[in-house]
């Protein structure tokens, strides 16, 4: 028996694989959004990525450059899924650079929280006082 092995799938298919997207409909948005870049240019969701390409990929603020290792053309675990992709040590960096940044500064902004039991009960004291 012959192994059928893989040597280009479709850009949208890979993302999903890859576990870039949960569906390949977010995929499909996104790269047909411009938030996907495939060796440099826009693509479309059907343009087939083989081993070697390159994709900057754009999304919830943060960028990564990867280059393509291998094809699946099934969703499997996170683990076997990282084995797709390597990722470029710049884009590595940025994207812990930028982590660490937005942690920062939501750690410097307090947020507000609810009143407990006894502040309810003054709000309430200075509302209903005429």
């Amino acid at each position: 028996m012959t192994e059928n092995v893989l040597t280009k799938q479709r850009l949208d298919t890979w993302l999903w694989a890859a576990r870039f997207f949960k569906t390949r409909r977010l995929a499909t948005e996104a790269i047909s959004g411009g938030k996907i870049h495939l060796n440099g240019q826009r693509s479309k969701p059907s343009k087939e990525v083989r081993i070697d390409d390159s994709l900057q990929i754009h999304k919830a603020g943060y960028q990564w450059t990867v280059k393509i290792v291998g094809l699946n053309p099934q969703r499997r675990p996170a683990k076997e899924a990282v084995l797709l992709y390597k990722e470029s040590d710049e884009s590595l960096q940025q994207r812990h650079a930028l982590k660490a940044l937005n942690k920062d500064m939501n750690a410097s902004m307090p947020r507000s929280e609810r009143p407990n039991k006894k502040q309810r009960r003054q709000i309430h004291r200075f509302k209903q006082t005429d």
